[in-house]
C-alpha cells in the first residue's frame, strides 16, 4: 500500500509540529521517520494512524483519501513504545483481542493468532501473561497483535526503546525479517540513527517539523542535503572544519586537500567523516589529545590548530 502525505501540517497552539510534509512512501517498503526529540516524527505517525487530525494537507493510502477516516477504519496496525498489553490476559488473548472487535469467529481468530505468533517466533508462549514474558517477547506479542488484523499499513512508534542494547540489536533484525516476509508497508519511528540506517529502505529525516532529506540510508550518509543531515548522521559525528577555496582548490590551514572546480574563491565549512582521513606526505598538522580503542576501531581525537577533530582507524594501526 503506497502512502502519500500531501502538504501535511499539524499545529499545536499555533506552533507547527509538522510543516508542509510532502512525501510518498512506496508500497511494500520499510521507511524510517528519524530525527531528534520534538522534530515531528511521532506527530506524523499519529496523523497517519488517525490519532491526530491534520491542521492542513491530505493523507492517501493508495488512491484513497483517508484524512478524515477514523483510526479503526484505516486498516492500520500500530505498535506503541510501551506495547500496551493487557496484563490480565494471556499472550493469545492479547493477540486475538482486535479480532473480537471485528467479530471474527473464535476458531479462525485462534488460527490467525497462532500463525502470527509463529511468524514472530513466540508460538509456544501463548498461554503466558505479559508478566511472565521478557521485554523482547512482549514486544513480539504487540507486533503479532498488530499484524493479526492483516492491516494495510504497519506503524511502529519507537518499538525498541525499552529493550537493552543486545536485545534491541536482535529484535530490529526480526522486524526487518517480518517486514520482508509479509511485504507490508511499514513506517518506523526512531531517534536512533543506527536503527534507522540498519533496517530501513529509506529514511525521512526531520528537524523542527520540516523535512530535511528523504533518501536511502547510504545515499543520505554519503550525500547529505545540508549541514544538519551531515551532522546528525554518523557516529562519531562528522568533522566540520574551516577552510577556503582558492583557484578551484580547497585548503585547510593553507594545506590543499582537494579540488573544487567551478566554486568561486571564498571561505567554506568543510565536512570530513572520521573514516575518511588518511595518511599523506604533506598532510595537516595535528596533535593527538585522546585515543579510544573500541573493539575493531581506534578513534583518535586530535587538535587541528585549535579545532577538535576525530579520525577512525583500524585497531592494529601503528599510533607511534
Amino acid at each position: 500500500m503506497e502512502i502519500r502525505l500531501d502538504k501535511l501540517r499539524k499545529e499545536f497552539a499555533s506552533v507547527a509540529a509538522v510543516d508542509d510534509l510532502d512525501i510518498t512512501i512506496p508500497e511494500g517498503s520499510l521507511v524510517g521517520l528519524l530525527g531528534p526529540s520534538g522534530c515531528g516524527k511521532s506527530t506524523t505517525l499519529f496523523m497517519i494512524a488517525g490519532l491526530y487530525k491534520p491542521t492542513a494537507g491530505r493523507i492517501f493510502f493508495g488512491k484513497e483519501d483517508i484524512t478524515t477516516i477514523s483510526p479503526e477504519k484505516r486498516g492500520i496496525g500500530l505498535v506503541f513504545q510501551n506495547y500496551a498489553l493487557y496484563p490480565h490476559m494471556t499472550a493469545l488473548q492479547n493477540i486475538t483481542f482486535p479480532l473480537e472487535n471485528l467479530k471474527v469467529p473464535k476458531k479462525e481468530a485462534r488460527e490467525r493468532a497462532q500463525e502470527m505468533a509463529d511468524l514472530v517466533q513466540i508460538g509456544d508462549l501463548l498461554d503466558r501473561k505479559p508478566s511472565q514474558l521478557s521485554g523482547g517477547q512482549q514486544q513480539r506479542v504487540a507486533i503479532a497483535r498488530a499484524l493479526v488484523k492483516k492491516p494495510r499499513v504497519l506503524l511502529l512508534d519507537e518499538p525498541l526503546s525499552n529493550l537493552d542494547a543486545r536485545l534491541r540489536l536482535e529484535t530490529r533484525k526480526e522486524i526487518r525479517r517480518l517486514q520482508r516476509e509479509t511485504g507490508i508497508t511499514t513506517i518506523y519511528v526512531t531517534h536512533d540513527q543506527e536503527e534507522a540506517m540498519s533496517i530501513t529502505d529509506e529514511i525521512v529525516l526531520m528537524n523542527r517539523g520540516v523535512l530535511q532529506q528523504k533518501d536511502s540510508p547510504q545515499e543520505m550518509y554519503r550525500r547529505p542535503a545540508n549541514r544538519f543531515v551531515a551532522e546528525f548522521l554518523g557516529n562519531p559525528p562528522i568533522n566540520i572544519l574551516k577552510g577556503e577555496v582558492k583557484n578551484s582548490r580547497v585548503y585547510i590551514q593553507g594545506t590543499p586537500i582537494g579540488e573544487a572546480p567551478g566554486v568561486p574563491d571564498r571561505s567554506v565549512d568543510i565536512g570530513i567523516r572520521p573514516e575518511n582521513w588518511g595518511p599523506a606526505e604533506e598532510g595537516l598538522k595535528a596533535t593527538a589529545t585522546f585515543i579510544e580503542r573500541i573493539g575493531k576501531d581506534t578513534i583518535i581525537n586530535v587538535d587541528l590548530g585549535g579545532r577538535p577533530a576525530r579520525a577512525i582507524t583500524g585497531s592494529d594501526a601503528d599510533l607511534t
